[in-house]
């Protein structure tokens, strides 16, 4: 088309803008294309319930989750692949995974900085403990055990997860080697450690006036057990072995207390691992990558991710 027959200047924006529009999503189509389901449990799925059904999926939100697998997002080929991979984790209270918001979105963004992704969907209420702790580190062991296929470096596997999600990277960092996240198949041997996490608004500790109640319930049911509320308080279960972590929250958060991504921060500074911790004035629960004018500064938290993992070397340095 000659841009000079046009009637005005804003036909002219208007095409454009179509053009850009019509290529975005055909990009995103491309991204998707090339998305594939990996399902974690091909041996079959442990301590499988009796009443079993179909997974419920839709674009926005997974629930009552039987068959947990994990949606591999190869990093973008106009990037540089960079080597490393991320095991995204979306939040949802252990009832649900908003798996458009904090999943493929959170993909996309990956990708684009060169980042392989594999948003997560794992057991929920309908199990409770310790069944999503076995999917994310059988998750963990399938990406490195099967790095070379996926394109990815065994040594930048991390762990990113939302809320509740959140909760679930936490566990990963710090219950790597429990013999809860283990179900006695060959692929336990294989490290599930991350080597790194980032926690986004995460569910950190199981004790009363800290947590976010619906989570801990969903996970651990109404009356847990004491051993379960101190298992599951990741912030007690940080060790010198715990992989260095990248917190986000916001100190207005309603939804999960700021205070549990503080006690972790300080569980790790106690325990001399790496941390950063970016806390924002204002961060309502659930932001994830949205970027509207009313999120507010918190909304640039991917940046700093990116430069958090570029400083530790798991991306290149710019």
């Amino acid at each position: 088309m000659n841009m000079r027959t046009l009637a005005s200047p804003a036909a002219a924006f208007c095409i454009l803008n179509f053009l850009f529009l019509t290529g975005a999503v055909c990009a995103g189509e491309q991204r998707d294309a090339e998305a594939r389901s990996i399902v974690l449990w091909p041996e079959g799925v442990p301590s499988l319930r009796s009443d079993a059904a179909p997974d419920k999926d839709s674009v926005a939100h997974s629930e009552a989750i039987h068959t947990p697998s994990m949606v591999f997002y190869p990093a973008a080929k106009n990037a540089t692949r960079t080597g490393a991979a991320v095991i995204v984790c979306p939040g949802g209270g252990y009832a649900r995974l908003s798996m458009d918001n904090e999943g493929r979105k959170v993909a996309e963004w990956l990708n684009s900085i060169g980042v392989s992704a594999f948003v997560l969907k794992y057991r929920l209420k309908e199990y409770g403990q310790p069944e999503p702790l076995r999917d994310v580190l059988r998750a963990m062991r399938i990406v490195r055990s099967r790095a070379g296929e996926f394109g990815v470096k065994p040594d930048r596997i991390g762990v990113l997860g939302f809320s509740a999600g959140g909760h679930l990277a936490s566990c990963a960092a710090t219950l790597f080697e429990h013999a809860d996240g283990k179900t006695e198949w060959p692929e336990d041997d294989i490290s599930a450690r991350p080597d790194f996490a980032v926690l986004i608004y995460p569910v950190i500790s199981m004790r009363e006036g800290v947590t976010h109640k619906g989570s801990r319930e969903n996970l651990l049911g109404k009356n847990p057990a004491p051993q379960h509320l101190y298992l599951y308080s990741t912030d007690e279960q940080v060790a010198k072995d715990t992989p260095p972590v990248f917190l986000v929250s916001g100190t207005d958060d309603k939804g999960v207390p700021v205070e549990n991504s503080v006690r972790f921060f300080l569980a790790m500074r106690k325990a001399g691992v790496p941390v950063e911790m970016h806390l924002f004035q204002h961060g309502a629960h659930g932001f994830g990558m949205k970027t509207g004018a009313d999120t507010g500064p918190v909304a640039g938290w991917p940046a700093l991710c990116e430069k958090w993992m570029r400083f530790n070397g798991w991306l290149p340095a710019r």
